[in-house]
């Protein structure tokens, strides 16, 4: 932390996810007091036990009740809503819950934001995890953050709804802002995302512990970043002059296919047709061909991105070679 940065409270939902993960630590590491609402108890021991210093507590984003509590209690000068499952393939077996979380759930923490502001006289920053989902299919590429917005997964809608609140909130005197959020990656991302699977198992087929990697539509195009740049965007949003909308993206469009063949160029196989298999299973029911965002507006904050597309592919690569070395 700087001395033109004072001390910040800051509540953080879905601290223990890649992005909670990776945004606790950085704000810890400034000297910010740092609150992570978990899930469960379970959830809130691990982040305790990960980061001692942060304070762990359980809440759900369906219970306007407790947020509303949490939110007094902590008196937060910062919220950073990053909770909700991120898997869009998921959202299609359950839209519903989907709709609520993800929807309905920012609403209840951007209410609780609002009174407490209101009533304290300190007003709260608050910056909600967009998605480039709510482009849908989309024919302007690159997308920016004027672009229509026509969601075609569950997943995609649900984050629209939140985003036009973020809006509402906006024009009504507060501060909030949405980071819309491009593909990014780590080491940390759940091996269900297909960055990961493909790191994971093209580390494991390195080793001789695999032989197969079976994808769905590898032909489709995503903007790809390194997750703990997008959450430096994301601290940038929530330090901004005013409150408004980013687009979080390099600017930069690669396919599945790519990102296939500098992970299997990082461990020496230049032909890697032996071991894909497209297999339909992995289809989605729908799934834009080409998400690319372009960053001006956020670039206008001094933000860049450190990491590019290759040395993605291939830290994450190594860091599942090194976690299989280590077992």
């Amino acid at each position: 932390m700087n001395d033109s940065t004072p001390k910040q409270r800051v509540l953080i939902t879905g601290a223990n996810g890649q992005d909670g993960g990776y945004l606790v630590r950085r704000l810890v590491s400034e000297g910010h007091e740092v609150h992570g609402m978990c899930h469960s108890a379970s959830g809130a021991s691990l982040l305790a036990d990960d980061v001692p210093e942060a304070i762990a507590h359980v809440c759900d984003l369906g219970d306007a009740d407790g947020i509303e509590s949490l939110v007094n209690a902590v008196e937060p000068t910062h919220i950073f809503n990053l909770a909700g499952n991120t898997s869009v393939a998921r959202s299609w077996d359950f839209p519903a819950e989907t709709a609520d979380v993800l929807g309905a759930g920012p609403i209840r923490l951007l209410q609780a934001a609002w009174m407490f502001g209101e009533r304290s006289s300190r007003p709260v920053r608050f910056v909600q995890a967009s998605s480039a989902e709510i482009f849908g299919d989309a024919t302007e590429v690159p997308q920016s953050e004027t672009t229509l917005r026509e969601p075609a997964t569950p997943y995609g809608a649900a984050k629209s709804f939140a985003h036009d609140m973020v809006g509402v909130y906006r024009h009504r005197g507060m501060f909030a802002s949405s980071a819309i959020l491009y593909n990014h990656e780590s080491p940390r991302r759940p091996e269900t995302f297909v960055a990961r699977k493909i790191s994971q198992e093209v580390a494991r087929i390195s080793l001789g512990l695999s032989d197969r990697l079976a994808l769905g539509n590898i032909d489709v195009h995503r903007d790809w970043g390194y997750a703990p740049d997008y959450v430096d965007a994301m601290i940038r949003i929530s330090r901004a002059d005013s409150a408004s909308d980013f687009i979080v993206a390099t600017g930069v469009s690669h396919s599945v296919r790519d990102f296939v063949d500098a992970a299997f160029a990082y461990i020496g196989v230049d032909d890697w047709s032996r071991y894909v298999v497209i297999d339909p299973a992995f289809y989605r029911p729908a799934d834009p061909k080409e998400l690319v965002g372009d960053p001006t507006r956020l670039k206008a904050l001094g933000w860049e991105p450190s990491v590019d597309f290759t040395d993605l592919v291939t830290l994450m690569v190594q860091a599942d070679l090194d976690a299989l070395q280590a077992d």
